[in-house]
């Protein structure tokens, strides 16, 4: 596994408070990485001391191999929760001020530009003001200021704040095909359906420290509790019913909790010798957002 970023032990401090506690993480190359917390985890003090906003008090940080250092930053696109605008700038001189902030040439910078404006079809805004553009537009421009100097790490923060669902998967769509060129992304939210629909590897990050990582499937296959869905046709016995902790019944289906994984086979065969015609039979995983509650106690949702 090729990794971009890798996080060794980092720490920081605020007076008396602990930040961030000993993490360490590896974001490999190509990959969506979801950076999972509830407020004042350390997320966004992570996310300072990544683009060097702020140093940690100790550990180790490399960006694509290299200690980091004050020449990483024009490798970063960051897009912070809290968008940073100048309202009374026009869009086009906006954009070129900060990919120049970016290392680009104002040539460099006005051709990125003008083609990720093509692509959203939004090239008629380069003279507008900020100030003009509603919140979901803005977002847009947004998005175009960090990406347009082609940065090798990305890390968006709630990067689908005021977006309706048309301009959602515009953007969905364009994160996956950055990922396919090779662009690393860090995604945070408190979205966990948006996680599971689009993250490859997830670090849920708790009180400063790291309480779970790994790939998604992955993660939630370690929190399966073996539920099953069986769908059927017809009737089933009753006394097959009785034998196992049923948690949902309807007419044609139920929800059964198994001991261990290996009695779903012996279920599956005393249902097919009872004579019911299976439909289907298959294993139900917790959602992420089960089990951000599980290792957390709080509801991701309840904490924006």
């Amino acid at each position: 596994m090729e990794v971009v970023l890798s996080l060794k032990d980092v720490k920081k401090s605020y007076e008396n408070h602990i930040a961030v506690n000993g993490v360490s993480f590896d974001v490999p190359k190509g990959c969506i990485f979801g950076l999972l917390g509830p407020n004042g985890a350390g997320k966004t003090s992570l996310i300072r001391i990544v683009t060097t906003i702020t140093r940690a008090d100790s550990g180790q940080i490399f960006l694509n191999g290299e200690a980091l250092n004050s020449s990483h930053p024009s490798q970063i696109g960051y897009m912070p929760e809290e968008r940073g605008l100048y309202k009374k700038m026009k869009v086009g001189d906006h954009l070129i001020y900060l990919a120049r902030l970016k290392g680009m040439t104002a040539a460099e910078a006005k051709e990125s530009i003008h083609n990720w404006m093509v692509k959203f079809e939004i090239e008629n805004w380069w003279d507008k003001r900020i100030e003009e553009l509603s919140k979901g537009m803005q977002q847009k421009i947004q998005f175009i200021a960090t990406v347009c100097h082609n940065p090798p790490l990305l890390i968006l923060d709630e990067p689908f704040s005021g977006l309706d669902p048309i301009n959602t998967n515009l953007i969905k769509e364009e994160i996956e095909n950055l990922k396919n060129q090779g662009t690393s992304i860090i995604f945070s939210t408190h979205r966990m359906e948006q996680v599971e629909e689009i993250c490859e590897r997830i670090v849920l990050i708790n009180a400063g420290q790291k309480v779970l990582e790994g790939p998604v499937d992955e993660v939630k296959n370690q929190f399966k509790d073996h539920k099953y869905e069986i769908e059927f046709n017809g009737g089933i016995p009753t006394n097959v019913l009785n034998e196992y902790e049923i948690l949902n019944q309807k007419d044609h289906s139920f929800v059964v909790q198994l001991k261990e994984e290996r009695d779903s086979n012996f279920l599956l065969k005393k249902l097919i010798d009872s004579g019911t015609h299976v439909k289907s039979f298959r294993e139900i995983l917790p959602t992420l957002n089960e089990i951000f509650i599980k290792k957390v106690g709080i509801n991701p949702d309840h904490h924006v």
